[in-house]
């Protein structure tokens, strides 16, 4: 019976940091380029980001090697700034955009880096575990129109429901 448990919760946890079906993370990333500030332009809703506006996420070098995270963002309904503080790991190897978050302890959800402006690291897209989680992160508080039409095409080829996307006020 211990087995089991184990073996279930294994494959719980791992399920988390698996990825979309037609989701496939971006080759030759660059860590160094990534880490800084990022401004949240369109998202999924979720309860943890529920009402948020003027979202933003900041990436930095922990000493031992692995990514801080800072989320941010302006709840309007309380008058007042929410952060949130995690970490990030790679899934297989640094080149590969692939991590896995915790903002929770030992628990990780995948963070999938699925379209990247490899020329300047201006604007990311991301996915989490499945299809309820997705962010386009971009250097500059907009993008341009070709940017945000090719983010809503290949969403929604993988299946995303881009009728469900918030496009945040930033």
């Amino acid at each position: 019976m211990k087995k089991l448990l184990v073996i279930a919760a294994a494959l719980f946890l791992s399920a988390c940091t698996g990825m979309p079906a037609g989701v496939a993370p971006v080759k030759d990333f660059e860590l160094n380029r990534y880490l800084g500030k990022w401004y949240e332009v369109a998202r999924l809703d979720h309860s943890f980001e529920r009402g948020l506006e003027q979202v933003s996420a900041e990436y930095s070098l922990n000493p031992n090697g692995s990514v801080k995270v800072v989320n941010r963002g302006y709840s309007t309904t309380k008058n007042k700034w929410s952060e949130a503080v995690g970490k990030a790991k790679f899934v297989q190897d640094p080149t590969t955009g692939y991590l896995k978050v915790s903002f929770f302890g030992p628990f990780y959800g995948s963070y999938v880096v699925f379209d990247l402006d490899k020329e300047g690291y201006e604007y990311a897209f991301v996915s989490g575990p499945d299809l309820s989680y997705l962010w386009l992160l971009s250097r500059n508080k907009t993008v341009s129109p070709e940017v945000k039409a090719s983010f809503l095409k290949q969403a929604k080829e993988i299946g995303f429901d881009t009728s469900k996307l918030i496009f945040v006020k930033q």
